[in-house]
């Protein structure tokens, strides 16, 4: 990705270009600069970029030699189905389990993941389940009851759950939610994760017909989570979370369980990409392979304004937020234009008592 410049450096290099441009025409024009900037930047927050593109840590159709090759750098294990257009954790039967991870550890510092998965299956309205994970800890191909992988792991969880087995009334299903793990605390699947959660969201992500994507970010201690599930090419934030510490390391990995419900839970592709971000010096000569997963402050996302760094939380621009930033940018225009028309006509009065 290319990287973001400040928006003050940014708009301090237009005003040679408006410099000689009347007041309120520069005003607008300068405002309709700084908006078109940002719309690029933060709609670019999830676009992979290929150059960027990690292939060690990928996994592209069609997936050759995945499973069965000396080189391969994914292996899976259980029910998980390797064909030439997905991979298939857990076929539409009851109690499979299957997973598949990633065999090269990542040591990037700030990275985002794309995830292409798609889950379908025959079963009606909470008649299906269980959901599936993403998973980057510290051991990969570690079994267990959390969609089929361990409760009790090193790292970071997201999970995509679409089977309520608390049956609060206050959450809907399918739900995806994230989790930061040092192992001693484990998932607690009777309770679907409430108590150890970041936060999460209510997405709707079976039967499409059409194409489902999930990313995770992870940049200088934030994590950032957005669907794409709607098939409009447009990425929703679902959690931001400040002050997040993850090792490098660690492995990617997914996996899915189903129980007494079932759905067929397929992952089409896994793309990975290096996020080019500066560090401080003392942050680049720490040895990061060597930090805990944790997080520092444990509360609502809603009520993380402030990043524990000291910075002031930057956030995507969703799609009210664009509405009124371009609302005021419109209240600008026609307030120029009066003023402008209001400048003209005593110009054009002035004008008239010369002749």
């Amino acid at each position: 990705m290319a990287r973001e410049r400040s928006p003050a450096l940014w708009l301090h290099s237009q005003t040679s270009v408006t410099r000689r441009m009347p007041v309120c025409r520069r005003i607008t024009l300068l405002l309709l600069l700084w908006l078109l900037h940002f719309s690029s930047v933060y709609s670019d927050i999830t676009d992979g970029n290929a150059e960027h593109l990690k292939r060690e840590h990928s996994l592209i159709k069609p997936y050759q030699g995945v499973g069965t090759s000396p080189s391969s750098q994914w292996d899976f294990w259980g029910s998980t189905l390797i064909t030439s257009q997905y991979v298939r954790l857990t076929p539409d039967e009851r109690s499979k389990q299957g997973s598949i991870w990633n065999t090269v550890p990542c040591y990037l510092k700030d990275w985002e993941m794309h995830v292409q998965f798609k889950i379908h299956g025959s079963g009606k309205k909470n008649l299906h389940g269980d959901g599936f994970a993403i998973w980057y800890t510290k051991d990969r191909l570690h079994h267990g009851t959390v969609f089929g992988s361990s409760a009790s792991f090193l790292g970071l969880a997201i999970f995509i759950d679409t089977y309520p087995n608390d049956e609060a009334p206050d959450r809907s299903f399918p739900y995806i939610s994230a989790m930061v793990n040092n192992g001693s605390l484990p998932y607690d699947h009777r309770k679907d994760g409430r108590s150890t959660e970041l936060g999460g969201c209510s997405v709707e992500v079976r039967n499409k017909d059409h194409d489902t994507y999930l990313a995770i970010r992870y940049s200088k201690g934030r994590l950032t989570i957005m669907v794409d599930v709607d098939d409009r090419n447009d990425w929703k934030e679902c959690i931001d979370f400040g002050g997040v510490r993850l090792p490098t390391g660690y492995y990617f990995g997914a996996s899915a369980a189903t129980g007494d419900l079932s759905d067929n839970h397929d992952i089409i592709s896994m793309k990975m990409y290096q996020l080019m971000v500066e560090h401080t010096p003392e942050e680049d000569n720490q040895d990061w392979t060597k930090i805990e997963p944790s997080v520092s402050l444990l509360k609502s996302p809603k009520d993380n304004i402030d990043d524990p760094t000291g910075n002031f939380r930057s956030t995507p621009l969703t799609g009210w937020k664009v509405f009124l930033l371009l609302l005021c940018a419109l209240l600008g225009i026609v307030v120029c234009a009066v003023v402008g028309a209001v400048v003209f006509q005593k110009r054009q009065e002035r004008n008239k008592r010369f002749y």
